[in-house]
């Protein structure tokens, strides 16, 4: 029988999301984030024989922006855990015994995205609703499989919730395995 990760166990996954589409303002970009996550298995009371909760214990993506016209730098932008995943949403279920198919469910909520660029304050922005990537795996950890948003997801500066800064239109993300 195809097992779930232990409860209490750590598991680290590098992760690559190439050609990510993004709108920054008015300005379509594409970039390329490298990083990963880190969860901690814990007991899902909901349904312990065929899934487990997975807690955000780590979470940070990296990307080069390309420089806009005129600049001669396009600085960075990163996605990063910024506060401890205290409810851990993120859900591993077993959907097919034989073979073994899995639904990862990866709960980002607790996430910023900063843009850097030269010469200017960084701009740490919040999502404006769930971010969730869900990913359908034949093992885990994950080796190699693609995770995709569920919805595109708008950020905003939570001094001005009602402008929109940053969408994350996609997040093509490989993950384990890279």
């Amino acid at each position: 029988m195809p097992a779930l990760p232990p409860i209490g166990a750590e598991i680290p996954c590098s992760s690559l999301a190439v050609n990510t589409p993004m709108q920054i303002g008015t300005r379509l970009v594409s970039v390329d984030f490298r990083g990963g996550f880190k969860h901690r298995v814990d007991v899902n009371p909901d349904d312990p024989i065929n899934s487990v909760r997975m807690r955000l214990v780590g979470l940070k993506y990296t990307a080069e922006l390309p420089a806009a016209d005129g600049e001669a730098a396009g600085g960075t932008v990163t996605i990063e855990q910024n506060d401890v995943d205290v409810d851990p949403k993120s859900l591993l279920r077993l959907t097919q015994q034989s073979p073994p198919q899995y639904e990862c469910l990866l709960d980002l909520g607790t996430c910023t995205l900063t843009i850097e660029g030269p010469d200017e304050e960084p701009l740490v922005l919040t999502p404006k609703g769930e971010v969730t990537l869900v990913g359908r795996l034949t093992q885990y950890p994950p080796r190699g499989d693609l995770f995709q948003l569920k919805n595109p997801v708008d950020f905003v500066d939570p001094a001005k919730p009602d402008d929109v800064a940053v969408v994350l239109q996609k997040f093509p993300a490989k993950a384990g395995g890279l």
